[in-house]
């Protein structure tokens, strides 16, 4: 497990929460639009040891509610008795997944070790393999939709790409998700896309910043397969 990344303190990451975040190096998906590629391909900067991280915690347990673990994709190499320990300092934890990790998901949420978990849902089932660059077991993604809809603190959220992401395809994941879970999901995010230097596919550079006014019309389009939808911008 290498920590590659600490923000301080965040009031957006951690939903409700004064928090900080941890950025975990690795991720099984290669995103071409990925914000963090430093973390996906290859670390850069320096690595924080685990007890550097205890003792910052140790010493803002006063001003901080929560602690949001983020990546690349965090349960990737994520450990237990690191989990386990930061929930003995008395914080709430959330974690940040792309889902592909089922197993080890049911194990913390089983082990009380997250109190919220954020999934990413890159696009509908049949476009995943090109939208991550990656072979996606669709069925794993499937179970942790699953484990993640019985918590009592959740979302799914999408990072919306003009171009890629059409009233059509946020549709079908809207129907995708209710169709697994069985019930309208609590919460949905729909992310507006920032361009940036530097991300893993230097085309996703050249993209415009997803509008606010396609993001509230996608809300619209979706609202009534959720209990609520947020527009992040």
């Amino acid at each position: 497990m290498k920590i590659m990344g600490l923000q301080e303190a965040t009031l957006i990451d951690y939903p409700g929460k004064i928090a900080c975040t941890i950025f975990l190096y690795g991720c099984n998906f290669k995103c071409g639009f990925c914000h963090n590629p430093g973390l996906v391909l290859k670390p850069k900067g320096r690595e924080y040891s685990r007890e550097e991280i205890f003792e910052f915690l140790k010493k803002r347990k006063e001003y901080l509610d929560g602690i949001c673990i983020t990546g690349g994709e965090p349960l990737l190499s994520l450990d237990l008795e690191f989990l386990s320990r930061i929930k003995r300092l008395g914080y709430s934890i959330k974690i940040d997944t792309n889902g592909s990790f089922p197993e080890k998901l049911k194990e913390i949420i089983e082990g009380e070790l997250v109190d919220f978990v954020s999934m990413d849902i890159k696009s509908h089932k049949d476009n995943y393999d090109k939208i991550t660059n990656s072979n996606v077991d669709i069925d794993k993604l499937e179970k942790s939709m699953k484990l993640v809809s019985e918590l009592q603190n959740y979302e799914f959220r999408t990072t919306i790409i003009e171009g890629i992401h059409d009233m059509e395809e946020v549709k079908k994941i809207a129907v995708w998700l209710n169709e697994i879970i069985g019930k309208k999901p609590k919460k949905f995010c729909l992310q507006g896309f920032k361009t940036q230097k530097k991300l893993i596919d230097e085309n996703f550079e050249k993209k415009k910043n997803t509008s606010d006014i396609f993001l509230n019309e996608l809300k619209e389009e979706v609202k009534n397969y959720f209990e609520e939808v947020e527009v992040r911008v």
